[in-house]
């Protein structure tokens, strides 16, 4: 078996994976176990590693899903919460990191901002900016792991105003430490699960000990909002009969299974999901008259669960600072934002010192790495992804983006494993150069099923996927599980030994040829 360094020009890794987030991290063990002597940096843009975790700093930062699926299969989630905070989760990563060697090979401060393959060389060319300046790096193969938002660079709803607000404007992407939110009127601009988790959070005494005295959620449209557990019954008990690993693994099969059913009967029938989920809104706000009136008006969304990313509410956190009073939510559309709050097309105004605008995030692709081919821009949006894990026209390339309804990382551990795969079967074929294998006729679907405004936003940015294996990516763990186990690989992937590329283009697929 060939070693990756051997095949191809010289260079300065193996594999380098781009982020060092919850994917990235994990994808660097999966990595690292299937090949223990790989040559693997990891590089990350910020000043720590966590990803997601370490940017959002906002009050209430929390997961939205359970913990069991959320963290990785390998690494037990401690803590006794089901629902992790975002300095749980952040403490989990760096803890994972450490204990399994990862931290290691992570440099910080390292942004990737240009990645090109040359054909000839089988080999990435990485333009990185450091602390020390801007500096090119070598890799046979290239993992990218940013997720699909900008961390720099938040989605502008273009609210008219806001620059005569006299107050605090503040996103929650960039949130301030010194934010002083106690005794006043805050409007959080959006109904997403941010501003599901923001709205109790603010309405207090959160962490910080401060309190809104009035916390307004301001949508255009309601959201579906459900209530779950903070505490994972069937995890506990586990945990008291079982070591760690095996506790951990026995809840995440538990949730896995519910959740699987869960998603497959509210999309088989989304009526009765939407009584249930509407009556239990109404049981949440205390069951009568008024509770159904405001429920009707405010929390039952026009289309039908799981069209859009169902928000979660811890212990109906959500739903007790509702009924509290000192939450509220508003339906209605913005005419402007004013020196003393927020206007709507009604003409009434929402008071405010603070306006938060939870309005989404901007959909990046590659973490808004452009990639070239030969000296030839791939564009990303015009491509196919094979198995959610490499994209028509990259060779040697491979991205990671989750599930949206269910665990980011139930997917993206089935595509670091699958990735590994695909580096051990192109040592033991020899193969320098590797990429999707070209099937004509296959029908474009969108990649991640969901009809959120985000990613109506970034139509045209993302790939694809296909209407048939292995150009399909299922919105569900178990069928993409066995899937993925079953995936041949000499079938569906091309691959090319090191010598003279027969010709120069910018898709990789013709450039190759299948090997069985």
């Amino acid at each position: 078996m060939t070693a990756l360094a051997d095949l191809g020009a010289p260079v300065d890794a193996d594999v380098v994976v781009v982020g060092a987030g919850l994917s990235g991290i994990g994808a660097a063990h999966r990595l690292l176990t299937a090949l223990p002597h790989l040559r693997l940096e990891v590089l990350e843009a910020q000043d720590d590693l966590g990803g997601t975790w370490s940017l959002f700093r906002y009050p209430g930062v929390r997961s939205d899903s359970d913990m069991f699926t959320l963290a990785y299969p390998f690494a037990p989630w401690r803590e006794q919460e089901a629902i992790g905070s975002g300095s749980q989760i952040l403490d989990y990563l760096r803890r994972t990191a450490a204990e399994h060697g990862i931290d290691r090979r992570i440099r910080l401060r390292h942004k990737v901002i240009g990645a090109s393959f040359d054909n000839a060389a089988a080999r990435w060319t990485l333009t990185v900016e450091t602390p020390d300046g801007r500096q090119e790096r070598t890799c046979r193969f290239l993992h990218v792991c940013t997720g699909y938002y900008s961390y720099d660079d938040p989605h502008d709803a273009q609210i008219p105003g806001l620059e005569d607000f006299s107050g605090h404007v503040v996103h929650p992407q960039f949130w301030p430490e010194d934010l002083d939110y106690d005794g006043r009127h805050v409007v959080v601009i959006g109904s997403g699960a941010t501003a599901v988790t923001l709205v109790p959070a603010l309405a207090g005494p959160g962490e910080d000990g401060q309190a809104a005295t009035q916390v307004t959620m301001l949508q255009r449209t309601p959201t579906w909002v459900g209530s779950i557990p903070s505490r994972d019954r069937f995890a506990d008990r586990a945990r008291q009969l079982l070591p760690p690993g095996p506790a951990h693994r026995a809840a995440r099969a538990k949730n896995v299974l519910i959740g699987s059913a869960l998603w497959a009967a509210m999309r088989g029938a989304p009526g009765l999901a939407s009584r249930v989920l509407t009556g239990r809104a109404v049981q949440a706000l205390g069951g009568d008259d008024a509770a159904r009136d405001y429920v009707d008006a405010h929390l039952t969304p026009p289309y039908a669960p799981w069209d859009q990313r169902l928000c979660a509410a811890p212990d109906g956190d959500f739903f007790a600072a509702l009924r509290s009073g000192r939450a509220r939510i508003v339906t209605g559309t913005i005419d402007r934002v004013v020196p003393g709050g927020v206007r709507l097309s009604t003409g009434e105004v929402m008071p405010a010192d603070v306006v938060v605008t939870a309005t989404g995030l901007r959909v990046q692709v590659a973490g808004g790495i452009e990639p070239q081919v030969d000296g030839i821009p791939v564009q990303l949006g015009e491509q196919l992804v094979w198995a959610g894990a490499m994209i028509t026209g990259l060779p040697n390339f491979a991205f990671t983006v989750g599930y949206v309804n269910a665990s980011w990382t139930l997917r993206a551990d089935l595509t670091a494993r699958l990735v590994a795969r695909v580096l051990s079967w192109m040592q033991q074929r020899g193969y320098a150069v590797v990429a999707p294998a070209d099937e004509p006729g296959v029908d474009r679907r969108r990649l991640m099923g969901l009809d959120a405004g985000y990613l109506r936003r970034a139509e045209g940015l993302l790939p694809s996927q296909g209407d048939r294996d292995p150009w399909r990516m299922r919105q569900s763990y178990l069928t993409d599980a066995f899937a993925v186990r079953r995936l041949d690989l000499d079938r569906t992937l091309s691959g090319r030994r090191p010598g003279p590329v027969p010709g120069r283009t910018a898709l990789a697929s013709p450039v190759l040829h299948p090997q069985g």
